[in-house]
């Protein structure tokens, strides 16, 4: 499956601003479910510096600055990725348990020096994160999927799925700053509060969560157009199961993400995947918009 991602974003400023630097994480990666074929930034004003990197988790990150006064800034992201077919997980690892697990995370136990290397990176995700702190309202929000001896996959499925189900998903309740005792106490939030509160869910057990961000293809209702840039930034996470890797689970719309998700970025929560920030000097007063197109290219 082949996609074009157009992601846009605009800042309108009440005053001029002399001088920005931005921080983007808008180019997909490359791994073994996806190639990004291409990638390409068009930004307005035209940057004076620009440069490319990859961050500590291997993320693909541009930095740019603006040093000519502006009262709007626009970055688009154009993309073209291609998502592999999806690998089979063993029957032996899929029946490995949450226990197991937790086990060879505290214990740095491993049959090779690849899987050693792999457990020793999956540990950072076992520790709390800036945005995701563990907390016993969370181990007792979880413990209902933590049943003794379940294998690890039927425990996140059945998480996944009590999150779609026990929560609601409301735009207007939360920011980026809500704390994610609120969203536990009201049950409401978006894509990226459900990514952390699963993430939180696992971590209180000891086990490696990661947050990722990335885009959804959104089908058009039988008979209606596709509406352009009516798409948007999704977020979901993944869980480590030595022996098969990172597996993703996307607890907004209660499935495995497949061949409809594209991945940006990948890290211990959102502050670590933040698709655009910035500092501007001047600027007074701002207001934001972004428009996200995922077409599927036949």
């Amino acid at each position: 499956m082949k996609y074009r991602i157009t992601h846009t974003t605009i800042y309108n400023y009440s005053q001029a601003v002399g001088l920005c630097q931005n921080e983007a994480r808008l180019q997909p990666r490359d791994f073994w479910r996806q190639r990004c074929e291409s990638s390409r930034f068009e930004i307005t004003p035209s940057p004076t510096d620009y440069r490319e990197l990859v961050d500590f988790f291997g993320n693909r990150t541009a930095y740019f600055a603006i040093q000519q006064a502006h009262k709007q800034l626009v970055v688009t992201a154009i993309s073209e990725v291609t998502i592999l077919p999806g690998e089979q997980i063993g029957d032996g690892v899929k029946q490995m348990t949450w226990e197991q697990v937790r086990e060879l995370l505290q214990e740095n136990a491993s049959q090779n020096q690849q899987q050693l290397l792999d457990v020793l990176d999956a540990k950072q995700y076992v520790l709390d994160s800036p945005m995701v702190t563990t907390t016993q309202e969370l181990a007792d929000y979880a413990r209902a999927s933590f049943l003794p001896g379940r294998p690890l996959v039927d425990v996140v499925s059945d998480l996944m799925q009590r999150i779609y189900t026990d929560f609601t998903y409301d735009p207007a309740f939360t920011t980026i700053a809500t704390p994610l005792s609120t969203v536990l106490a009201h049950r409401r939030g978006v894509c990226q509060d459900f990514a952390h509160l699963a993430i939180g869910c696992l971590r209180s057990f000891g086990l490696s969560a990661r947050y990722i961000s990335g885009y959804v293809e959104t089908l058009p209702e039988p008979g209606k157009p596709r509406l352009i840039g009516a798409d948007a930034s999704h977020a979901w996470f993944a869980v480590y199961l030595p022996g098969a890797g990172w597996l993703d689970f996307d607890p907004t719309n209660n499935k495995l993400p497949y061949d409809q998700h594209i991945t940006l970025a990948w890290g211990r929560d959102y502050a670590d995947v933040t698709p655009l920030k910035g500092i501007a000097f001047g600027g007074g007063q701002h207001t934001l918009s972004v428009s996200v197109d995922v077409l599927r290219l036949e």
